[in-house]
């Protein structure tokens, strides 16, 4: 997953706090965790003459050249410095996001800040200070999950700067991955809806799947389009289960109470688990490659469906809104910025009705 948001509070983080903050430590943390991840990047055409770099990172800094060429020029994402650096963190996430929600609901909590709004997420660049806020959202009677950010985008708030740099954290990714989340994190620098975390990462995991989709199709060898076709194929099998998961266990939420509504979710929780099992025996092959899975499944919880939530439960109505503009994709930002300008409830209802 990609998230935006947290990235762009670390980078306004110095400035609005100037005058104080309720919360000094939170954008204190945020503010050097980011300028951190921003000093340790440098230009990929300096990895790529460096005689000590690995062979294998400098083609795969090559190739996210040219997919960041595609992205302008086939997509029409930002042309900007954006993903023409890389950093090596030395860590397997660049932050960790929490996510809250109550014990029979999938409405995630909400924090706030300056300038981003309101968002279902609150980021760390420390694991242990995620885990942290987890607890204390758990001590409130919530249900919280932390995960692991490979990327997040700043929104080109700090292009002037070098912009968001390539990363060590997903720079490995199967060809067709990492073209997506390229894409998708590009596609936050053109629409972004403040308080509205499900439109915006429903629209850029619209960009991402159709951008990425065009990508393997007329950029990629078949190698990796086969290579992409196993691994996105495995994704989409578990998207339908915990999607199936998801819709179970808001009936229940609606229509039940008490103990039989604890009962009735136990029960969907412990199918969504035997269901996973037999699912990923169908899979075959080295299991070291699903542990993303398994740790998912074995926390999820409300928070965790509901963050799934947010990135596709619009999408939908994204790549049917891009099919009506032609498949153009000048208009097709544009009718998305229309939509970002209109109120919340407005915007999904659109999104949610068959044209």
């Amino acid at each position: 997953m990609a998230i935006a948001g947290s990235g762009l509070v670390a980078a306004l983080a110095a400035t609005v706090c100037m005058t104080g903050c309720a919360n000094l430590g939170y954008y204190w943390q945020s503010a050097s965790g980011h300028l951190k991840v921003m000093s340790a990047a440098r230009p990929v055409d300096d990895w790529i003459a460096d005689k000590e770099a690995p062979e294998r990172l400098k083609a795969r800094l090559a190739l996210s050249q040219r997919i960041r060429t595609f992205a302008v020029q086939e997509l029409k994402l930002p042309d900007n410095p954006s993903y023409r650096r890389y950093a090596d963190l030395q860590r397997n996430a660049v932050v960790w996001n929490v996510v809250a929600a109550p014990a029979y609901s999938m409405t995630l909590r909400q924090w706030c800040f300056p300038v981003t709004g309101c968002v279902g997420y609150k980021g760390y660049f420390d694991e242990a200070q995620a885990r942290a806020e987890a607890d204390k959202a758990r001590a409130e009677g919530l249900e919280a999950a932390v995960y692991p950010v490979p990327a997040y985008s700043t929104l080109g708030w700090m292009n002037w700067a070098g912009g968001d740099p390539l990363l060590n954290t997903f720079i490995n990714y199967p060809e067709g991955e990492l073209a997506r989340i390229i894409f998708h994190e590009l596609a936050h620098q053109v629409v972004y809806a403040k308080n509205d975390t499900m439109f915006n990462e429903s629209f850029a995991t619209a960009v991402e799947r159709l951008g990425g989709a065009r990508w393997l199709e007329t950029q990629a060898q078949a190698p990796a389009r086969q290579d992409y076709l196993q691994y996105d194929g495995r994704r989409t099998e578990f998207r339908k289960l915990t999607l199936a998961t998801r819709k179970r266990l808001e009936s229940i939420y609606e229509s039940t109470q008490g103990d039989e509504r604890e009962r009735q979710k136990k029960a969907a929780m412990d199918e969504f688990r035997q269901q996973y099992a037999k699912l990923r025996d169908s899979w075959g092959g080295d299991p070291a490659r699903f542990r993303g899975y398994d740790h998912w499944v074995e926390r999820a919880n409300n928070a965790a469906f509901g963050t799934q939530a947010a990135y596709d439960e619009l999408v939908p109505g994204l790549e049917a809104l891009f099919a009506r503009e032609g498949r153009d994709w000048t208009r097709f930002y544009d009718a998305a910025k229309s939509l970002a300008a209109l109120g919340k409830d407005q915007r999904h209802a659109r999104l949610k009705t068959p044209q």
